[in-house]
């Protein structure tokens, strides 16, 4: 599919892509409020697109845009920053459409740079947004190129400094994974691989099979944000199959310094997913297309199989413990990919079993055994 064509029609991997980030943003600036109170918090969309497909579908920042409209304090804080160098007047044009001048607070920004070559949007990114200790300006930042020209990692990880800031990267692993073995992508997988590219290169070399190279590709990307910063960063990947077989077509990857927003993905992707994956350390959530066109019945029942895994590592890491419910939550799923829901399945069942006590202290009648809270009590045996 070609960058003109393609937004034609929407594909179900491209609505699902778009309802991720526009079910996350709006969670992301209720929990960015909660520890400060800033000016306003951007959403930046790099290749914005024209807003609506031909068929007439909604894209991200229509679908975003049309979520915070319902909120009161979406509405006075959000600011929209939009660029696309073909589809700017037209998202313009369709934006207002829906959202009149004076809908949000703060007018929404239209640009039609080029990534990548105007100074301009690198100079945005790697701008200190901070005032004294705060950042005034916190951001996501969706970064959805047609392929990988426009992703020097560097500046991505500059952009990360400031408190806040997140990032959803699209990653098109199709292009990737063979441009590695291409001297004539040599300039662009530097960019994208600035302190891990011949180790990349050596380390794929041993991977078994398809699958074990590119999470290795998708891992090492993820770890030059914590190398160039120097510090944690929780980065969560979701894999999108063909359309048409069972290759991997595509990830977006989820990139913070902060658990909660770790956490926040976690369970966005959890809603998403519609393919069981065993959390193994290659496979994670993952959409297939093909399932909702045709009726696939999956051999394992691997959402149990994730559950019973967790109970286990549960069991051996807080056996004889005392814990509250969310204590041991924000403590023990910074290390993996489980998501909330999956502690509160897991956490239930083990009562079930009789290997679990747990008891609320909020004098409230709940009508399940666990909950994620600091109210639940737990007590291993």
């Amino acid at each position: 599919m070609s960058e003109k064509t393609f937004f034609e029609e929407q594909t179900a991997s491209s609505k699902i892509k778009a309802n991720i980030v526009s079910k996350y943003f709006p969670s992301y600036c209720k929990i960015i409020s909660k520890k400060y109170m800033p000016t306003s918090i951007r959403f930046t969309d790099l290749f914005a697109g024209p807003g609506i497909y031909r068929d007439g579908n909604l894209s991200t920042p229509i679908l975003l845009a049309r979520d915070c409209k319902e909120d009161a304090f979406l509405k006075d804080k959000v600011h929209f920053i939009f660029n696309d160098k073909e589809h700017t007047d037209t998202l313009k044009s369709n934006f207002y459409e829906y959202f009149p001048e004076g809908t949000f607070k703060n007018k929404p920004f239209f640009a039609n740079r080029t990534v990548g070559e105007d100074t301009r949007v690198k100079d945005y990114l790697l701008k200190n947004t901070h005032v004294g200790k705060n950042n005034e300006h916190p951001t996501l930042l969706f970064i959805d190129p047609f392929g990988y020209k426009a992703i020097e990692t560097k500046i991505l990880a500059q952009f990360m400094k400031n408190w806040g800031n997140e990032i959803f990267l699209f990653v098109n692993i199709k292009r990737i994974h063979p441009a590695l073995e291409n001297d004539k992508f040599e300039d662009l997988m530097q960019n994208l691989f600035p302190t891990t590219l011949a180790q990349v290169r050596i380390d794929r070399r041993y991977k078994l099979n398809t699958a074990e190279r590119i999470s290795l590709i998708i891992d090492c990307l993820g770890k030059e944000y914590e190398k160039i910063l120097n510090s944690k960063v929780y980065y969560t990947a979701f894999k999108f199959k063909e359309e048409d077989n069972d290759a991997t077509s595509h990830y977006i990857l989820h990139i913070t310094k902060h658990f909660r927003g770790f956490d926040l993905v976690k369970q966005i992707y959890t809603d998403f997913a519609n393919v069981g994956t065993i959390f193994d350390g290659i496979n994670t959530y993952t959409f297939d297309s093909k399932v909702i066109k045709n009726e696939i019945i999956e051999l394992f029942d691997t959402q149990s199989m994730n559950i019973d895994k967790l109970k286990d590592e549960l069991l051996e890491s807080y056996a004889g413990k005392q814990i509250s419910a969310m204590a041991l939550f924000d403590e023990h799923q910074k290390t993996n990919l489980y998501s909330r829901s999956h502690y509160s399945q897991a956490l239930r069942k083990l009562v079930t079993e009789g290997r679990l006590k747990s008891t609320f202290t909020d004098n409230v009648s709940h009508q399940v055994a666990v909950l994620i809270s600091n109210y639940c009590m737990l007590k291993f045996k």
